[in-house]
């Protein structure tokens, strides 16, 4: 990750005359695509540093944009803070937000903050005591911050997916914007990332098939050629895992252009720029449904094509596949694909800024502040 921040990866959409690279976001994604080939984990890291660029792209904070895109040219890196576990009510959050002048202070508990482990700083979504959400960033090397490497999922290990504390954390009062002007086609660029994300594991899957195939000397009785390499059945099950590694880097680019065409539409105030917005969101969910189901098929099919051996800690084979998994278990596809079924059929527009967490009606509020009633009664 350091080495990456000093090779400037943080400043690939920056523009030139902000002292970036200046690059497309189809651009973008092919490098995060040979990024992924390499570790998984390194795309959906910067996930949340793309996401909060590309929203100082188009912000209306014109103070806020130029002050952030000078520290990120300097090499800040940002992370993400958004997400909270346990009870907390969907659509609501439990990290509060204090201004007093010119400062600010955050205090609350955070999981799933993706890249922030490695970050200077975090993209945090807060709520003030008026109800109102905002974004603070808030810089992560204080004594009011803790940051914990817990996340244990099976896949995308390395990510720093864990805990972050804030016990009123310090930051300035002018870095914080309402959450109300985040750019409108963000959930179709955090798509894109871990479409990219699942678009270099194929490659890599990909590549270890036809490697291992090639490599290997033992082959069974009951198989079709002396050699691996020649037999017809294992050539088919390659076969097929360049196809999927093929279509998901081709999904990942189609999803680019339109991303493209949402940013270039909102940046320049386009009146159809809220139909360029609708057309990224859906095309990013047909692709997350396409890709959640192929390539963590193909990371299985790879063991079609190899022996026992392949199943061996060693040879870590099955990173594919859980890391694949893992990606494909964020925003679950099965909701975007009934969103795409009532667009087709209805209409309707999809949902943009997905929430998740409790519930509670009337019913079952009235339930729990019900005494209780003792046993026997």
């Amino acid at each position: 990750m350091r080495a990456l921040a000093e090779a400037g990866f943080g400043l690939v959409r920056l523009p030139v005359e902000a002292g970036g690279l200046g690059a497309s976001i189809p651009q973008l994604t092919a490098l995060l695509i040979d990024l992924a080939a390499a570790d998984s984990n390194l795309p959906q890291i910067w996930r949340g540093h793309i996401a909060f660029v590309e929203d100082l792209l188009v912000t209306p904070h014109t103070e806020f944009r130029d002050r952030w895109l000078r520290k990120i040219a300097d090499g800040a890196v940002i992370g993400n803070a958004w997400s909270e576990i346990g009870s907390v009510e969907r659509g609501a959050f439990g990290t509060r937000l204090h201004i007093d002048g010119e400062h600010a202070e955050v205090t609350g508990q955070k999981f799933y903050t993706t890249g922030s482990l490695f970050a200077d700083y975090s993209d945090t979504l807060v709520e003030a005591a008026d109800g109102t959400q905002h974004i603070a960033v808030v810089p992560l090397a204080q004594p009011g911050v803790s940051r914990s490497d817990d996340w244990d999922g099976f896949g995308q290990k390395l990510t720093g997916t864990g805990t972050i504390v804030y016990d009123q954390a310090r930051l300035e009062a002018r870095d914080v914007i309402p959450f109300a002007d985040r750019f409108a086609y963000q959930t179709a660029v955090y798509q894109l990332v871990l479409l990219a994300v699942h678009a270099g594991i194929a490659e890599a899957v990909k590549a270890d098939a036809i490697s291992a195939v090639a490599a290997r000397t033992r082959t069974y009785s009951h198989g079709n050629a002396d050699r691996v390499r020649e037999d017809p059945q294992i050539l088919q099950v390659v076969g097929e895992i360049a196809a999927v590694s093929s279509t998901a880097v081709a999904s990942a680019g189609q999803v680019a252009e339109a991303v493209q065409a949402a940013y270039e539409a909102v940046s320049a105030g386009e009146e159809d720029a809220e139909a360029a917005v609708v057309a990224a969101e859906l095309a990013s969910a047909r692709a997350q449904i396409i890709t959640s189901r192929l390539v963590p098929e193909a990371a299985t099919r790879l063991f079609d094509a190899l022996g026992a051996s392949a199943v061996r800690e060693t040879s870590a084979l099955d990173r594919h596949w859980r890391n694949a998994r893992t990606v494909a278990s964020h925003n679950p596809w099965v909701y975007k694909a009934r969103e795409i079924g009532a667009w087709e059929v209805n209409g309707t527009p999809p949902g943009f800024q997905w929430a998740i967490g409790t519930v509670t009606t009337p019913a079952q509020q009235a339930a729990d502040d019900a005494p209780a009633v003792p046993v026997g009664a």
